[in-house]
């Protein structure tokens, strides 16, 4: 358990990604503050912030369910996982302002607000860990997706500028991006693909757990794919086992979307 004692909090956890970050985070020792804003059971979305926390606790970590400050109940935070994220797609000139502000406001400014608010605790610790669910930023195929780029690439802006600023500080940041689709309720809602196209969130999760196991220097600053982090750290070649259909090979679609 190489995170043993350490505490993450992980947004947007009652579901898909990050839940099973956080579960994977607790399987090495983590206590979890899940949070994320479905507290009751929803018609449409599977899951809430206690499902996840009841799956914590039968790892045997404690788990914070509530929107709270998490020092009152733990007294440290180690590891911050900014995954909630809010997503739209269309022509620039098809995009209502209150879709912009939904996606930018949850992205990046969310992204943005924790990742304040944890720095001064981190730094009194000489210790941290931030990760921004978000991919390097480049200039490539934008078209219908401009707005919620600017969101994502806006996240990974700030893991560079954190990990900058925070060095002496013994904080690392990153951002970390998968290189296929991954099953989730957008990719289903928003039909991206189908699952022989998908891979499951668990290749994220994994590489989450190597990105705040690794020594700071090796992955601070930078803007990392599952799959480099994943041959990088623990050696893995063979990413068959994320597949939700076994046999399929997931194209690389997350990648080609910035690349």
């Amino acid at each position: 358990m190489r995170l043993q004692g350490q505490v993450a909090i992980v947004t947007g956890s009652s579901r898909g990604v990050g839940r099973a970050v956080a579960l994977a985070l607790a399987r090495e020792g983590c206590d979890i503050v899940v949070a994320a804003k479905t507290e009751e059971p929803h018609a449409r979305l599977p899951g809430t912030i206690h499902d996840t926390a009841d799956a914590v606790r039968a790892l045997g970590r404690k788990a914070l369910p509530v929107k709270c400050n998490a020092l009152d109940e733990f007294g440290r935070a180690d590891i911050l996982i900014n995954n909630a994220g809010a997503i739209h797609w269309a022509p620039v000139a098809e995009w209502p302002a209150g879709k912009f502000d939904l996606v930018t406001g949850v992205n990046v400014r969310g992204a943005f607000l924790c990742s304040r608010a944890a720095i001064p605790h981190m730094r009194a610790r000489k210790h941290g860990r931030i990760v921004m669910m978000s991919p390097p930023v480049n200039v490539a195929k934008v078209a219908g997706k401009a707005p919620y780029l600017v969101s994502k690439m806006g996240m990974t802006m700030l893991a560079h500028a954190i990990a900058e600023e925070e060095r002496e500080n013994g904080i690392a940041a990153c951002a970390l991006w998968p290189v296929t689709m991954i099953e989730s309720e957008a990719t289903r809602f928003f039909q991206m693909g189908g699952p022989a196209e998908w891979r499951t969130p668990q290749i994220l999760a994994d590489a989450t757990v190597e990105i705040c196991c690794a020594d700071p220097a090796r992955v601070s600053g930078r803007a990392l794919y599952d799959e480099e982090i994943l041959r990088e750290l623990r050696s893995i070649s063979d990413f068959s086992t994320y597949s939700v259909v076994p046999g399929t090979t997931p194209a690389p679609v997350c990648r080609q979307m910035v690349e």
